[in-house]
């Protein structure tokens, strides 16, 4: 299986390096990623958001809209909560995304928090305590090692956090794992066009190209059931990120 996979990754990885990158953004997305080894990159990524970066963390989401955009993906039923018992919430960050799961899902849901930072997790908590009742459960986990059994959860989302895989295929497998068959995703990610390449850049993190994402994600049984942008406006100008609704099949 590894040796039928690995060449597949090079020639995703040799496409996206390639044409399918325009030369601007390639300039302006940081590299960090591609150049050091996996434990260095991660022991940096941990550093960042530990640090004072990370503690303006959701202020920045919120300056940039993404807390009351995401609230109104969640209060609409774009994406819809309604029946989910436990949820996963992979790399809450700051918790900007697990406050509206405790606001928008069933009374009676459980949610576990995951991030690869303590510092953030500590954080999370803080911010949620002011804000629900309900507490969840906090895990500190890496995306590529989720410490959880098979078929877990019904529900998970993830925002912006398989962009620090420099492959994304590994995250991809452990979430459809700890995944119940016909469970749902909500994934977002960065994508590979200008914003996306400043996004990069600030966050140290790589981007993804929509189309490949896609096909690796079918690859690895996970359907993308539908595409959510934010406003009409992020839909005509591809702004915002990957955002998608997918089921394990």
């Amino acid at each position: 299986m590894t040796q039928t996979l690995e060449p597949r990754r090079r020639r995703r990885q040799n496409r996206r390096d390639g044409q399918r990158i325009k030369p601007l953004n390639r300039l302006i997305e940081n590299d960090l990623i591609r150049k050091v080894s996996p434990d260095e990159y991660r022991s940096k990524v941990k550093r960042v958001y530990g640090g004072p970066k990370g503690a303006f963390l959701s202020t920045c989401s919120m300056l940039s809209l993404h807390i009351p955009l995401g609230e109104r993906i969640f209060r609409s039923r774009k994406f819809d909560l309604a029946g989910a018992r436990s949820i996963l919430d992979v790399g809450s960050g700051a918790g900007q995304i697990a406050g509206h799961l405790l606001k928008y899902s069933d009374p009676e849901a459980q949610l576990t928090c995951t991030d690869l930072s303590h510092q953030m997790l500590r954080r999370a908590r803080r911010r949620l305590a002011e804000k629900s009742r309900r507490t969840p459960r906090f895990v500190a986990a890496d995306l590529a090692h989720l410490p959880f059994a098979d078929n877990s959860f019904d529900c998970i989302t993830c925002g912006y956090v398989l962009e620090h895989l420099p492959d994304p295929e590994p995250g991809l497998r452990e979430m459809s794992r700890v995944l119940q068959p016909g469970g749902r995703m909500f994934l977002l990610t960065t994508e590979d066009n200008f914003s996306g390449a400043w996004t990069s850049r600030l966050w140290y993190c790589r981007t993804y190209n929509r189309g490949e994402l896609k096909r690796l994600c079918e690859e690895l049984g996970l359907h993308w059931a539908q595409e959510i942008w934010f406003t009409r406006m992020h839909r005509a100008f591809r702004a915002g990120g990957i955002c998608v609704e997918i089921v394990r099949k």
